[in-house]
């Protein structure tokens, strides 16, 4: 087995290196419908955050800086604004800068596959899950590259690595990433390959909800993220991959339903809250802050979302303090609708929602307001 890709010299390239090229990568990439947000000059790692961002005891949570246009907290700064965009990667101060794609919000799953000279871990960690024999000579196996192959031939199918279909991006440490669409109504979670808890295969990590990956193109001092072939679309994942992940722990458990039976979509509560209708003032009060929350989903940062969101968990709480809905029918309503808005940030909106619930709880709304 060949434990790295050989790039010709005919293949393409997106450019990069340059603040041009690198705003040329971020607006491509957002023109595909992949949320952006800037690395480090000549680094694989997020921008830094501001200083007040950096100060000790700051959390995401509430920060203006993104409706400001700042790219502080990394991926959950990534947008798909071509003003925004213009303003970090056309500016002097977008100098060097890198571009990287936020997975979740993309669509994305892609493979990881890396090269990097480390002992070989017990046979156990090469691919979790399924053992391996101590009669089976393991010599030779030394990468992500191997234990990905011995995987899809264990599986009797084609090598990931040899897939043409999708985009594929040579990474400057001889590594390569694997990019592909998620199916719809799967979300992935990332994994390292060297992780003792959930992963696909030793030296193959995982990026998708909750994670980014580095955009082909751009530049670093150890070289430059090349795409592989003429492919640059992502394929849909393939069906045995997908199972290979769910597998080995990567897909995020469904939200299940509360007991009390069915609840209205969040989107049918506003629409109808939205037209007048619903059970008098209780439907109508908690429909506007949803529609303040929904409204959110125009825009991937800058339009208040945790505010909004806070906004409405404590206008829920009030009216399951004050009997007009369930805690559960409220919590599932709220978290529904969250992810909709903000996918991939699941647990950033479980938490605003938990405090806006129990802090709302302490006060019934009344029909005519807070009494």
């Amino acid at each position: 087995m060949a434990a790295e890709l050989r790039v010709s010299r005919s293949e393409q390239s997106l450019s990069g290196g340059s603040s041009g090229g690198a705003w040329a990568t971020a607006r491509w990439c957002a023109g595909k419908g992949w949320p952006v947000h800037p690395l480090a000059a000549g680094r694989k790692t997020p921008a830094g955050n501001c200083a007040a961002c950096r100060a000790p005891g700051h959390t995401r949570d509430g920060c203006t800086c993104a409706r400001e246009g700042r790219w502080c907290h990394g991926f959950r700064a990534a947008t798909l604004d071509q003003g925004r965009i213009d303003s970090w990667w056309g500016s002097g101060a977008g100098a060097g800068l890198g571009v990287g794609v936020s997975c979740g919000p993309a669509g994305l799953v892609v493979i990881d596959v890396d090269a990097h000279a480390q002992e070989l871990p017990e046979r156990a960690r090469l691919l979790p899950g399924i053992p391996i024999a101590e009669t089976v000579d393991l010599t030779g196996l030394a990468s992500g590259f191997h234990t990905l192959a011995l995987l899809a031939a264990l599986r009797g199918r084609p090598n990931p690595v040899h897939d043409d279909s999708t985009l594929r991006v040579r990474t400057p440490s001889g590594g390569l990433h694997l990019w592909y669409r998620a199916h719809p109504g799967h979300r992935w979670q990332c994994s390292a390959g060297s992780s003792s808890g959930r992963a696909l295969a030793w030296q193959v990590d995982v990026r998708a909800h909750g994670g980014y990956i580095v955009a082909p193109g751009t530049r670093t001092p150890q070289g430059s993220y090349t795409p592989v072939g003429a492919t640059r679309e992502p394929a849909l994942l393939p069906d045995w991959l997908a199972a290979e992940l769910e597998r080995t722990g990567h897909l995020a458990p469904a939200r299940q339903k509360p007991p009390y039976g069915s609840v209205p979509p969040p989107r049918a509560r506003i629409a109808v809250a939205a037209a007048g209708g619903g059970q008098g003032a209780a439907s109508r009060a908690l429909g506007r802050v949803l529609a303040d929350v929904a409204s959110c989903a125009a825009l991937p940062t800058g339009a208040a979302f945790s505010e909004k969101l806070n906004r409405a968990a404590y206008t829920a709480g009030g009216l399951v303090a004050a009997g007009h809905l369930t805690r559960d029918e409220a919590e599932f309503t709220l978290t529904e609708l969250a992810a909709d808005v903000r996918p991939g940030q699941e647990r950033r909106c479980a938490a605003i929602i938990r405090s806006g619930l129990l802090a709302g709880e302490r006060r019934p709304l009344a029909l005519g307001g807070r009494p």
